[in-house]
């Protein structure tokens, strides 16, 4: 790391482009906006200003890419992204930043999530996210689950018609198979999948190398893995140690220099823990420490 900080660290991890047509570019180091709401991601956040600042400070310290969901509060996180960042300008209401979402979960309480993927709930899913964040059209929505219980064509039929209506901009999946990307993308462009992925759990690692040799952007969620993963006495530690940072940053870092697709979107409430997973874009690994991260064994 350096000794003088940039004001706008996450600059440093670089830029990816999603899509090829109409294409947007990103600083690859972006937010997720899960846990800026309650317990079990339900409910509103235990300090609702303070929610809003970490989501400005994030802006401020260079992310132009924040991740969401319908799902998450339920509605909670849309609403706080428009009401911390939405500038009111029709041509440009969050000032360059972009918002991706994602619909295709219901909620029935703390910690519960269950598919829909009837074409008129998605439908339903894409229409109110478009009201809550307060755009006409969404830069990127994302399936956030393919429904077993409903035809993959009848999900993805759906989806092409909304974006060929210009109510999305571009499509993502979550959650998916290398099969079942590629028959998405007979339909249509998928310019992201998010998987779970991090550096103690690392079963999405084809679908990440075939992403990779796609050009297709991957986002990997609970990128910072389970509190064990980057405790100051876990399996990180010593490489954080020889590289001046934190276990938390070294997780981050490994992702980054893992992929050139890698878009990790690490959420937090709390100030503190933005400021160091922003920083994480100024680490670099050296080969030592990625070939010892590549052989770690799994922490789930």
């Amino acid at each position: 790391m350096t000794s003088s900080q940039p004001t706008k660290p996450v600059h440093s991890s670089g830029t990816f482009t999603l899509g090829t047509s109409d294409p947007m570019t990103v600083y690859r180091l972006g937010f997720g906006a899960m846990r800026v709401t309650g317990a079990g991601i339900w409910g509103d956040p235990p300090d609702r200003d303070e929610a809003t600042r970490v989501i400005r400070e994030a802006v401020d310290l260079g992310v132009d890419f924040i991740d969401t969901a319908d799902s998450y509060g339920p509605f909670v996180s849309e609403d706080l992204l428009r009401e911390a960042l939405h500038t009111g300008n029709a041509s440009d209401p969050y000032r360059g930043v972009i918002i991706a979402t994602k619909g295709g979960l219901t909620r029935q309480g703390p910690d519960q999530w269950a598919s829909v993927g009837r074409p008129e709930y998605l439908r339903q899913c894409v229409r109110m996210s478009l009201r809550r964040l307060g755009v006409d059209r969404i830069d990127l929505w994302q399936l956030h689950r393919i429904d077993p219980q409903v035809p993959e064509d009848e999900q993805f039929g759906v989806i092409k018609e909304m974006q060929d209506e210009g109510l999305i901009r571009h499509v993502g999946l979550s959650e998916v198979s290398i099969e079942e990307l590629e028959r998405a993308r007979k339909v249509m462009e998928i310019v992201s999948v998010q998987n779970l992925f991090h550096a103690g759990l690392r079963q999405s690692e084809p679908l990440l190398d075939h992403c990779t040799e796609q050009g297709v952007g991957f986002i990997p969620w609970f990128p910072l893995g389970n509190r064990a993963l980057v405790a100051p006495d876990g399996p990180l530690a010593q490489i954080a140690a020889s590289h001046d940072c934190t276990p938390a940053q070294v997780a981050l870092a490994w992702l980054l220099q893992r992929s050139p697709v890698m878009l990790p979107i690490p959420g937090t409430g709390s100030m503190d823990h933005l400021r160091e997973n922003c920083d994480a874009a100024l680490v670099t690994l050296n080969a030592a420490a990625m070939k010892e991260l590549e052989t770690a064994p799994d922490v789930a």
